[in-house]
C-alpha cells in the first residue's frame, strides 16, 4: 500500500509519495503534468522515515546547504526509463545537459525523444533533477512542474537566485 505527505517548500506544496516498503517513490508539485490521482498515494502519514530523510534534505537543498541527494529511492518505470533517471542523477548540481547528450551517454545517439519522453515521467522530480535537461539550443523544453520553476530552479542551482 502507497502512503504520502505533503510538505511545504519554496515551490509550493510537494507530495511526497512512498511505496509498500516505507521507501520513496514520488514527489509530485501541485499542477504537475503527468502527476498521478491523489487516490493512487494512499492514505497521508506523516511519520515514514523515508518522509523525513527526504524532507530534511529538501530543506537543505532549499537552503543551498545539499547538492546530491541521498536518500532512498524505488523508481518505477520501465527499464529504459530507470536508466535514464539514473543518468539524471549524474547531471553535477548547476549544469545542464540537452536531451541529445544523455542518449549519447546512453549509447544511443538516436534516442533523444525517447530521453525526452522518459524524462517528463520522471517520478522523483527536483531530487532526481529532470530540469537539468535543456533543448539542443539551449533553450528551456518542457518541464512537468512548469518552465517558471524549471527556469527558477537553475537559477537557483547557478547563484544568480536566492529562494
Amino acid at each position: 500500500m502507497m502512503s504520502h505527505t505533503v510538505i511545504d517548500s519554496p515551490y509550493g506544496p510537494l507530495t511526497l509519495v512512498a511505496d509498500a516498503d516505507g521507501t520513496l517513490c514520488g514527489l509530485y508539485m501541485a499542477g504537475q503534468r503527468h502527476r498521478p490521482p491523489e487516490e493512487s498515494f494512499g492514505p497521508r502519514d506523516d511519520g515514514l522515515p523515508c518522509f523525513a530523510e527526504a524532507q530534511e534534505q529538501l530543506t537543505a537543498y532549499f537552503a543551498g546547504e545539499l547538492r546530491q541527494f541521498t536518500v532512498e529511492l524505488a523508481l518505477k518505470g520501465t527499464p529504459f526509463q530507470r536508466t535514464v533517471w539514473h543518468q539524471l542523477t549524474r547531471i553535477p548540481y548547476g549544469e545542464t545537459r540537452t536531451y541529445g547528450q544523455l542518449a549519447d551517454a546512453l549509447g544511443n545517439p538516436q534516442a533523444s525523444r525517447a530521453v525526452g519522453l522518459a524524462n517528463g515521467r520522471n517520478p522523483v522530480g527536483i531530487i532526481v533533477p529532470c530540469h537539468r535537461v535543456i533543448g539542443s539550443d539551449g533553450s528551456l523544453t518542457g518541464y512537468g512542474g512548469g518552465l517558471p520553476r524549471k527556469r527558477r530552479l537553475l537559477d537557483f542551482e547557478r547563484g544568480t537566485v536566492l529562494l
